[in-house]
């Protein structure tokens, strides 16, 4: 099954860092919520920082705005996913710069479209 940590992951369901936990869980994969000011979100139980999650990943979402992404990228760095999805609104050229420098894979762009998915079926 593959894996996916989900940066700024919410229990809001309107924001986009919940519908991208409902549409990578609807794709098969297994999903890891990283935010630090919750325990569970959409029945997954979510951890504090990505160093946290107990296996490897093969993907992470970041919905975080671009200061905060910026701040992160050592630890997505360190975590070695596959492929790091920066969605619309997480990224800056200070961040794709600061990340390419970095060696992270990332991929600007929306993580959901990506699975053949499309946020607007994960309404509230």
């Amino acid at each position: 099954m593959p894996t996916i940590a989900v940066l700024g992951a919410s229990s809001n369901r309107n924001k986009f860092g919940n519908k991208c936990v409902r549409a990578y869980a609807q794709a098969g994969y297994q999903v890891f919520p990283i935010n630090p000011t919750e325990n569970e979100i959409e029945g997954f139980p979510a951890f504090a920082k990505l160093a946290d999650v107990p296996q490897s990943l093969d993907r992470i979402s970041v919905y975080l705005p671009p200061p905060v992404t910026l701040d992160y990228l050592e630890e997505i760095e360190a975590a070695k996913a596959g492929e790091v999805w920066l969605n619309p609104g997480a990224y800056d050229t200070k961040v794709l710069e600061k990340a390419r420098s970095l060696g992270i894979p990332i991929r600007p762009g929306c993580s959901i479209v990506d699975i053949g998915l499309s946020p607007a079926m994960f309404g509230a």
